[in-house]
């Protein structure tokens, strides 16, 4: 594998990169658009096949936290399972990572057996990685948060940019115990514990608790309460209208 940097992305990881990164959903299509644009400045603080794409005469961060996730998959082949994971643009710089559970990277040729991204999900589809009922929790007209029990994973979808967005659990967690008012360590700090109790948790519960975690590390851009209310009765008022006009 070619160890020099800067240097282009491979034919493989260009393909891998730009599955987890469809080209019809918004959001994602601006982060195809700005890695097209890229090189590889360097290998990552992770080490084999963790890359810090940027712009020619860019130099590689390696130093700053991790940004968070904008997509994830995984890639099967007859081999190993490599994860793909795009993280969000900071400093004009993209740390991507293409790497099996063993540690290696993509080879050039390798015989896929099956493989599945977050960035395809819509509402109403089962979870892509277990083909399990995912739960929904509505977030305002335009977005939706998403509870996959099996996998326990978390994401909020945004209508307007196509974006799955991962939410890491323990954050949310502790919003949640907050609305929840619970204090008792036994349980608060136990995030693990999120997924075993889902459903004891109401939908107001996960909405408010999901509100607060955005209010803190925006995700989406929420739409108030009272607006989501008004267009609620526009769309029950025009529904109205076409039954009358039927």
């Amino acid at each position: 594998m070619d160890r020099s940097y800067p240097r282009r992305l491979r034919q493989k990881e260009q393909e891998l990169v730009e599955w987890v990164l469809p080209g019809d959903r918004p959001g994602y299509k601006h982060y195809r658009d700005l890695i097209a644009g890229m090189i590889v400045l360097a290998e990552g603080r992770r080490g084999t096949g963790n890359l810090v794409l940027g712009f020619h005469g860019d130099i590689a961060d390696v130093t700053a936290p991790l940004a968070p996730v904008i997509a994830y998959g995984m890639l099967e082949t007859t081999r190993d399972k490599f994860s793909i994971t795009v993280r969000e643009c900071v400093g004009e710089q993209i740390d991507i990572e293409i790497v099996s559970n063993r540690g290696d990277e993509i080879a050039d040729s390798y015989e896929e057996k099956q493989r599945w991204t977050y960035s395809t999900w819509l509402p109403g589809m089962p979870s892509p990685a277990t083909h399990q009922p995912v739960r929904e929790v509505v977030i305002d007209n335009n977005r939706i948060l998403a509870v996959a029990r099996q996998e326990r994973r978390l994401w909020v979808y945004d209508g307007n940019t196509g974006v799955n967005h991962l939410i890491p659990i323990t954050n949310f967690y502790n919003d949640l115990m907050l609305v929840k008012r619970i204090r008792d360590p036994g349980v608060a700090l136990k995030s693990d514990m999120f997924f075993e109790h889902l459903d004891t948790y109401s939908d107001a519960e996960l909405r408010s608790s999901f509100i607060a975690y955005n209010a803190m590390r925006r995700k989406v851009n929420i739409v108030a309460a009272e607006t989501v209310k008004e267009q609620s009765r526009l769309k029950d008022y025009f529904r109205k209208l076409l039954v009358r006009k039927r």
